[in-house]
């Protein structure tokens, strides 16, 4: 197979292994009931004139399963961080002991388990509608180098084509089968009470 050729096929599953990327840092947002600093991972707060991630003016870590701990470097940023934890509308109701915020993570209803379920089900699609749309463009990049229509000026055999066409399929279940069992784990660990 020619360099060319697999250039395409390592951009591809370059393509795929951020996708999953992705997909697990969307999953890790949903809170299955349990106390997580990722919870939290999306909120960012004003730190002398600029926004900035909560984990760079505090330590944030868990107590217990039920309790989030936020320390702050600076024990006047705690009004800060309790509003902007607020404000973030995660249904959280933060407390503070003068120098740590406690968020008790409330229990999840079967309902709202359902619901976050379907949630997960739902980015696990839109991570296989990108691992598709990626397999389409190289199929489409392997078929040009095979007519030689292309800005490489590189002309493939058809057994050549055919081979790195295989190799990106092979790749697409691959990472097919890795999102499923991604969302697999989620949904089971938001049915588990």
């Amino acid at each position: 197979m020619t360099e060319e050729v697999q250039m395409f096929i390592d951009e591809a599953k370059e393509k795929m292994e951020k996708t999953i990327k992705h997909l697990e840092e969307d999953l890790a947002k949903i809170h299955t009931g349990k106390a997580s600093p990722a919870m939290l991972s999306e909120i960012t707060v004003e730190y002398y004139g600029s926004r900035v991630p909560l984990n760079q003016v505090a330590a944030v870590g868990v107590k217990d399963p039920r309790t989030i701990v936020v320390q702050p470097w600076e024990k006047s940023m705690l009004a800060v961080i309790e509003k902007e934890i607020l404000k973030a509308n995660l249904g959280f109701n933060p407390t503070n002991n003068g120098e740590v915020i406690f968020i008790n993570v409330p229990e999840l209803t079967e309902e709202r388990r359902k619901q976050l379920v379907k949630v997960v089900k739902q980015e696990g699609e839109q991570a296989k509608i990108a691992i598709r749309n990626i397999r389409r463009d190289a199929l489409k990049d392997i078929k040009k180098l095979e007519k030689g229509d292309n800005d490489l000026d590189i002309k493939i055999s058809e057994d050549e084509s055919k081979e790195a066409q295989e190799k990106v399929q092979k790749l697409t279940d691959e990472y097919i089968e890795k999102i499923d069992k991604a969302i697999d784990a989620k949904s089971k660990d938001l049915m588990t009470v």
